[in-house]
C-alpha cells in the first residue's frame, strides 16, 4: 500500500504504474489522503469520486497515464467550480473544458484531482482571495506562493501531486516557480492554444504547467501543444519536445546577464546570487557571455490595464455592484483602467510596446540567450494583498476603510480630469513610476516577455533565507526547443531537490 503520494516527477510515476511498482488508485488514494491532511491550503475543489474513478480506468500507456494531477482553478473543467477564485462567480459551474484540460485527459491520460488555487482572475502575483483564503509556501509556511498559479506551485513542490496546469500571462507561471523551487516554462507566444475562447486581449498568456523537471514539461508540450482552430494565434507543433530533448548543441552559445530588467530593485543578496549561478552556468556549458544593453520600458500599468477590459466584459453588469466580493487590488486595478484608460493611454501603451519589442529584438541579434532573475527576492508574507513588499504606508492605505474609500475618490476625479485634459492619465502614472515604484514593479521581471512573446523559464538557482530565488533565462522568439535544452543542462548543473523539504 501507497503511503504518500509520489516524490520523483510525472515521467518517473508513469513508469512506476507501467512497472508495477505503484498502481493508479493506490497513488490517487495517497494524493487524496496527503491533500486533505496538508496545511498548504492549495486546493480549492477536490472531486474525490471523480478522480478514483478516472484512476480506476487509466491507461498507463498514455504518456501521463494515471498520474494525479491539479488543475489551476482559472482553467475550465465541465462539471467542476468555475469561480475564477471570485466570490462573485462562487456558484458558477463550468460547462465546457479547456482545450488544454480536454487534451491532458484525452491524449495524456492524466487523472485529475481537483483545481488548485490561483489569485483572483490572474490578476497578481499572490496567493490569497476572499474565496479561499491564504495558500503557503511548502518551503516555510507564512510565505507566499507568489501567483497567479500559486496553488498549483505549492501542490507540486509541496508533494502532493506531481504535475499541475498554470498558466503564464504576465509571469503566472515563472513567478510561483522561483517562489517555491521549481522549474516554469513559458513558451512561445501560441506555443498551448487558449481555446475554446481566445481573447485578443491582453495578447500576453501561454497556458503551461508547473512541474518538478524539464522532461515533464516536454511531454506536457507533446500532449497539449498544437493548433486549435479556435485560438487564430496558435502555433503547429511536431510533437517531438520530449524525445528531441537535450539534443540541441549548447556550447558557444552567445548569453547576456543582466540581474535586474527594467530598473526593477531587488532584494538584498539576489543579484549576487543570479550572478554567480549565471557564472557557473557558463562555465559548465561553454558559454559565451556577451555585454548588452536593454533598456526596457515598465508596462506593468498598461499591461493590467489591458488585462482590465477582458474583466469588464465578464463581470458585465456586476460591475461596480460586486466591488464589495474583490479583493482591495482586483477592485482598484478596475477603477484604475477606467479612471486612466482613454485613448491617449492607449497610443502611448503601443508606443511603449513597440520599444520593448525593439529593445528585445536588437538584444536577441547579438546574443541567444538572456539570464535574469525571475522575482525580486525570496517569498514574501503569504498574506499580502499586493504582488510584492509594498511600503508600509502603502500597505495601510490599500488596506484600510479610510484609505480605500479616498483610493476610490481619487480614481473618480482622475476619471473625470482625464477627460477633460486627455494627458492627465499618462502623466500621473508617470510620476506613480517614479515615487512609488513598488505598485509598477509588480511583475516587472516577467511581463517582458510576454509582451514580446518569447519563451521564458525559471530555474532554481539556489536559497536565501532558506526560501528559494529563480532564475530566468530567456530566448528569442520560436526558440522553445533551445531553451528546453537549456533548462535541462541546468536541471543537470544544479541537481534541484524536487520538493521542498519536509518541515
Amino acid at each position: 500500500m501507497t503511503d504518500t503520494p509520489w516524490q520523483g516527477d510525472a515521467t518517473s510515476l508513469v513508469e512506476a504504474f507501467r512497472s508495477g511498482e505503484r498502481s493508479p488508485v493506490e497513488e490517487m488514494q495517497a494524493t487524496l489522503t496527503a491533500i486533505e491532511a496538508s496545511d498548504l491550503n492549495c486546493f480549492s475543489f477536490v472531486d474525490q469520486e471523480r478522480a478514483l474513478q478516472a484512476a480506476k480506468d487509466a491507461d498507463v500507456s498514455l504518456p501521463f497515464g494515471g498520474i494525479p494531477m491539479g488543475i489551476k482553478e482559472l482553467d475550465s473543467v465541465q462539471g467542476w467550480p468555475d469561480t475564477k477564485a471570485s466570490l462573485v462567480f462562487k456558484d458558477r459551474i463550468a460547462t465546457k473544458s479547456s482545450t488544454t484540460v480536454d487534451r491532458i485527459q484525452t491524449r495524456g491520460g492524466a487523472a485529475l484531482v481537483g483545481l488548485t488555487n490561483a489569485s483572483e482572475f490572474g490578476g497578481l502575483n499572490v496567493g490569497i482571495t476572499k474565496l479561499n483564503g491564504v495558500t503557503h509556501n511548502p518551503w516555510m509556511h507564512g510565505k507566499t506562493v507568489g501567483g497567479s498559479s500559486g496553488g498549483s506551485g505549492a501542490a507540486v513542490a509541496g508533494g502532493l501531486v506531481t504535475l499541475a496546469s498554470a498558466a503564464d500571462g504576465g509571469g503566472s507561471i515563472r513567478i510561483p516557480a522561483g517562489y517555491n523551487g521549481l522549474v516554469g516554462f513559458k513558451g512561445t507566444y501560441g506555443r498551448i492554444p487558449r481555446g475554446p475562447e481566445a481573447h485578443s486581449r491582453p495578447s500576453t498568456e501561454v497556458p503551461g504547467c508547473l512541474s518538478r523537471s524539464v522532461r515533464d514539461i516536454a511531454r506536457y508540450f507533446d500532449v497539449c501543444a498544437g493548433v486549435d482552430l479556435r485560438d487564430p494565434w496558435s502555433l503547429p507543433s511536431e510533437g517531438t519536445w520530449e524525445s528531441l530533448l537535450g539534443s540541441t548543441k549548447l556550447k558557444g552559445l552567445k548569453v547576456g546577464v543582466i540581474a535586474s530588467l527594467g530598473g526593477v530593485t531587488l532584494d538584498h543578496g539576489v543579484e549576487e546570487l543570479i550572478l554567480q549561478r549565471s557564472k557557473e552556468l557558463i562555465e559548465a556549458l561553454g558559454w559565451e557571455q556577451v555585454e548588452i544593453n536593454l533598456p526596457l520600458p515598465n508596462m506593468t500599468a498598461e499591461w493590467m490595464m489591458g488585462n482590465v477590459s477582458t474583466l469588464l466584459a465578464e463581470l458585465g453588469d456586476l460591475w461596480p455592484g460586486c466591488a464589495g466580493d474583490l479583493t482591495p487590488a482586483i477592485e482598484d486595478g478596475l477603477r484604475l483602467g477606467q479612471s486612466f484608460y482613454n485613448l491617449r493611454t492607449a497610443a502611448i501603451a503601443e508606443a511603449k510596446r513597440l520599444e520593448l519589442n525593439a529593445a528585445f529584438a536588437s538584444a536577441f541579434e547579438k546574443v541567444d540567450l538572456i539570464l535574469t532573475a525571475t522575482n525580486p527576492g525570496p517569498a514574501f508574507a503569504a498574506d499580502s494583498q499586493m504582488s510584492g513588499s509594498p511600503a508600509p504606508i502603502i500597505d495601510k492605505v490599500l488596506s484600510h476603510p479610510v484609505g480605500r474609500a479616498a483610493t476610490r475618490a481619487a480614481l473618480a476625479v482622475m476619471r473625470t480630469a482625464g477627460g477633460v485634459v486627455p494627458n492627465t492619465p499618462s502623466a500621473v502614472l508617470g510620476l506613480a513610476s517614479t515615487r512609488i515604484p513598488e505598485i509598477l514593479e509588480m511583475g516587472g521581471l516577467t511581463i517582458p516577455a510576454n509582451i514580446y512573446g518569447n519563451p521564458a523559464v525559471s530555474l532554481p538557482a539556489g536559497l536565501l533565507g532558506g526560501l528559494p530565488v529563480g532564475l530566468q533565462v530567456m530566448a528569442a522568439n520560436h526558440q522553445d526547443a533551445l531553451l528546453l535544452d537549456v533548462a535541462l543542462a541546468a536541471e543537470r548543473t544544479f541537481e534541484w531537490p524536487l520538493v521542498a523539504p519536509k518541515r
